[in-house]
């Protein structure tokens, strides 16, 4: 891999959760290292905490997904490109409105060969019309009151919402108690990922959707 001035050197638990397909993670890495910045997907004190903070965070919450997966709001690639690369049998479909990075996912996409992924420009409003999803994610998009009605409208009945969250992830759950049985949501939880395999733990908002609560 090429050395990039300031990047984070390599996790040792990046080959434990890539496995053979570490090299895709590096090179998408070194792509986003190089030109995040540039193209306005990172921020500049990102490089020395981008495969810990961002990578890595992102990629150990992998074995929760099955099936076909909407990342809403997908920006980066974050989570939804990681988790592509860690997860091929699942298919992916990112979901971004701005069309800056929507160019940036299609040749991330293409250049990594993954076949697995669908990328459309648009809403999750408007994506919720047509499609249903086995799990729908999101991460750092807004707080979990305001992440439900665009993504749970996009999960099959008894499908699962998996959302990526920071400390405050507990409270969000309280904070969000109208729209959570609104919209049909059992079984809301957090779980967190990581701790004592990575330097920073993951915490996730995990529920399950049930179409006939929502309103």
């Amino acid at each position: 891999m090429i050395a990039i001035d300031g990047l984070e050197p390599e996790p040792s638990a990046a080959i434990e959760l890539f496995g053979e397909r570490i090299d895709l993670a590096r090179a998408f890495t070194a792509s986003l290292a190089q030109e995040g910045e540039e193209r306005g997907l990172i921020g500049p004190q990102e490089l020395p905490r981008l495969w810990t903070r961002h990578i890595l965070n992102s990629a150990i919450a992998a074995p929760l997904f099955h099936g076909s997966v909407a990342d809403i709001g997908s920006g980066a690639g974050l989570p939804g490109l990681v988790l592509a690369i860690a997860r091929p049998d699942v298919h992916w479909t990112l979901i971004e409105p701005m069309e800056r990075r929507v160019t940036w996912l299609t040749e991330q996409r293409d250049a990594l060969g993954l076949d697995n992924v669908e990328i459309l420009r648009g809403r999750s409003e408007d994506v919720g019309r047509e499609r249903s999803f086995d799990v729908v994610t999101a991460r750092a998009v807004s707080a979990l009151r305001t992440l439900i009605p665009i993504t749970a409208p996009l999960v099959r009945d008894g499908g699962e919402l998996t959302l990526l969250k920071g400390l405050n992830a507990e409270n969000e759950i309280g904070a969000a108690a109208k729209q959570i049985k609104r919209f049909g949501l059992t079984n809301v939880r957090v779980e967190t990922l990581g701790e004592g395999r990575l330097d920073e733990s993951t915490r996730v908002i995990r529920a399950t959707v049930r179409a006939t609560g929502r309103g």
